[in-house]
Parts: C-alpha cells; structure tokens; sequence
C-alpha cells in the first residue's frame, strides 16, 4: 500500500521560496514517476513538475527556471524547491506516484497517477 505525504507549505511573500517535500512508503518498484501537482480554489488541478527514477524531470512552462524537483535516493522523498514564488503560486500542492513511468508527454497530467498525498497549502501574498 502507497503512502504519500506531504510537507513543508506555508506563507510566504512575494519573491520568497519554500520547499515542499513527500515522503513516500510502499512504493516498492523499482520504476516509478513522481510528480507534483497544484490546484487553485477554482481552477483546474495543473501538473507542476515529475521526476521519474531514472531521473526524468518535466516542468510545467509557469514554473520552468523557479521551481526545481529532486528526490533523496534511498528511501523515497520528492522535493520541490520553490523560489521566486508569485501569488498566482498559491494553492493546494499535492504529490503523487506511479508504480511505473509514463509516457512523457503524459507526466504532468493527473491520469497516470494512482496515489495522491493529502496536499499542503501553498499562500504566497
């Protein structure tokens, strides 16, 4: 059974950074991909970036040269790296995994994943 979870939300001004991070347990193939998404009080969830285990990363364009994904090696923790963070940042950030990787240009749409964390508030002002 896939645990996910999430930490290290907050507030923070603009132009600050945070590091969010999801510990992962259960996830006991060796092929997976990993990503973050986002969703603002109503708008859509948006894919934010993935990081697969041969270490493929994708980044969604509003966050390319802001954000940066990693994982520690070992035992399974995502990290997402936020700086320069603008109020359209805001929102909920949720992790999520598949035991297997997707195709690319399918890595930061919701559908390939089967586990979801609980998700950690992100408020920039």
């Amino acid at each position: 059974h896939v645990q996910l979870v999430e930490s290290g939300g907050g507030s923070v001004q603009a132009g600050g950074s945070l590091r969010l991070s999801c510990a992962a347990s259960g996830l006991t193939s060796r092929t997976y991909c990993m990503a973050w998404f986002r969703q603002a009080p109503g708008k859509e969830r948006e894919g934010v970036a993935s990081l697969d285990s041969d270490g493929n990363i994708s980044y969604a364009d509003s966050v390319k040269g802001r954000f940066t994904i990693s994982k520690d090696n070992g035992k399974i923790t995502l990290h997402l790296q936020m700086n320069s963070l603008k109020p359209e940042d805001t929102a909920m950030y949720y992790c999520a995994a598949a035991p297997y990787r997707p195709l690319a240009m399918y890595r930061l749409l919701g559908g390939p994943y089967g586990y979801w964390g609980q998700g950690t508030q992100v408020t920039v002002s």
